[in-house]
């Protein structure tokens, strides 16, 4: 790119965007020659800084906009990065943090993500020995370093249970739009079932299991924003919901591997307690994003996050309470009259071109096939949900509102001898729901938590 081209480039970008650049230049000293916006859900730049003869690359990290959880600020994750670089942690060195618009400046590390990619089975195994060593390190560095920085240590035995279970659902129930009854059961549940006896907290990772890797080595620890000071365990449960979506390899190896590094014994069902409480702080904060989206959130993204992330916390306590979740009958399609307007905006939206589509398109062509299928398949499925609901209810519900607010009522009654028939209710649901979704879950279409024992 010429430098005519680039500052045309440039001058075409919205003010926050001309903001920042001009803040990085005056930080780190140096020209921007190149910029690359990441094509994700939230804002992300790559950027190369000519400075004194030399490119350094760097990654510009960004606020969530509308998808923000509420639960923690993006300075806190610059924080916590500061004090795992000092420890000899591989991350991005923080270069800097800007508050308008808000986002931390981060060296671009080598290598590149998801263990899928990985070129052997020895190559994998190499890395998630390396990443299972660093995380027990980083369970080893003494907290006083972390409460310098904001965070807080858990006093008692159900605050390390519940690590920063309380900030989610206050998140939640500050954006709740409407009822909600399987993440209430949920809630009910994780807070009936702390774990008892553990009192070792240490610094935790929360969304573990990312990094960037490259011959059969760790090069960086990413995506820190989550951290909290807890039980060790939860980033183990941590690393079940990241391999959801970008597979880690062998968990049951994992976990035993973790175990020789850090030399301590992990329960497995405390690892299965908080696969269920943090798996489900997912669905918590993507509730009222899938209620009431905006044109900005990946429609389709955030449904499948809410609904595997609802669904496999839901199987493990299944598990947990010896509860069978017989597979849902799925109808045949039963088109309507409305199904040729949906054929034509697939049709629209060129469905067989992937390579054409920008991001913002291919967003709206998921949203399309989820409503697709909805028309196909949703009113058979619904009153499937609202026939197995009246088993419960007493009574059938006349729709599919009114059932969510019938069993959010009665959920909030409930004993824990009601707890085997509404998870196989709600774990049926939400497989239907999963079902009308469909191919537009991408990566996420029929995953399941791993097993972590060998």
């Amino acid at each position: 790119m010429t430098d005519a081209d680039l500052s045309a480039a440039r001058e075409a970008l919205p003010s926050e965007w001309k903001r920042a650049f001009d803040w990085v230049e005056r930080e780190l000293g140096g020209r921007i020659t190149r910029f690359e916006r990441q094509a994700r859900w939230r804002p992300a730049w790559f950027l190369d800084l000519e400075r004194n003869g030399e490119t350094v690359p760097l990654y510009w990290r960004g606020d969530r906009g509308e998808a923000d959880h509420g639960v923690y600020p993006l300075d806190h994750e610059y924080r916590v990065l500061q004090v795992l670089e000092a420890h000899d942690i591989p991350v991005p060195h923080p270069y800097g943090f800007c508050e308008e618009p808000r986002g931390m400046l981060l060296a671009r590390a080598p290598g590149r993500a998801n263990l899928a990619t990985a070129e052997s089975e020895a190559e994998r195994d190499s890395v998630q020995d390396h990443y299972m060593e660093l995380l027990a390190r980083m369970h080893q560095i003494d907290l006083a370093a972390f409460e310098a920085i904001g965070l807080e240590r858990p006093k008692t035995e159900e605050q390390l249970g519940l690590g920063d279970f309380d900030s989610w659902e206050k998140a939640y129930r500050g954006f709740k739009c409407r009822p909600e009854p399987w993440i209430e059961f949920a809630i009910r549940w994780i807070r009936r079932n702390v774990p008892k006896g553990r009192d070792q907290p240490s610094f935790l990772t929360c969304d573990a299991g990312q990094f960037l890797f490259e011959s059969g080595r760790v090069t960086c620890v990413l995506d820190l924003e989550l951290a909290y000071l807890g039980d060790p365990a939860a980033d183990l449960a941590g690393m079940r919901c990241r391999d959801l979506s970008e597979p880690l390899g062998s968990l049951a190896r994992a976990v035993s591997r973790y175990e020789e590094f850090s030399g301590q014994s992990i329960d497995r069902r405390v690892i299965d307690y908080h696969s269920v409480r943090f798996g489900l702080c997912t669905p918590m904060v993507c509730a009222h994003l899938v209620t009431n989206p905006s044109a900005d959130v990946s429609f389709a993204q955030y449904l499948a996050w809410y609904l595997v992330y609802g669904r496999c916390p839901l199987e493990i306590i299944a598990e947990l309470e010896g509860v069978e979740i017989p597979s849902p009958e799925l109808p045949d399609a039963s088109p309507s009259r409305y199904t040729p307007a949906h054929d034509y905006v697939l049709a629209s939206l060129k469905e067989d071109e992937p390579d054409a589509r920008s991001y913002e398109m291919d967003q709206t062509l998921r949203a399309a096939q989820y409503a697709r299928r909805a028309d196909l398949y949703g009113r058979e499925l619904e009153a499937q949900d609202l026939d197995e609901a009246e088993k419960i209810l007493g009574q059938r519900p006349a729709n599919a509102a009114e059932c969510d607010a019938a069993l959010e009522a009665f959920v909030l009654d409930a004993e824990p001898v009601r707890d085997a028939e509404l998870v196989r209710y709600f774990t049926r649901h939400i497989l239907r729901q999963e079902f009308l979704l469909g191919p537009a879950a991408r990566e996420l279409e029929g995953v399941h938590f791993q097993p972590i024992s060998g």
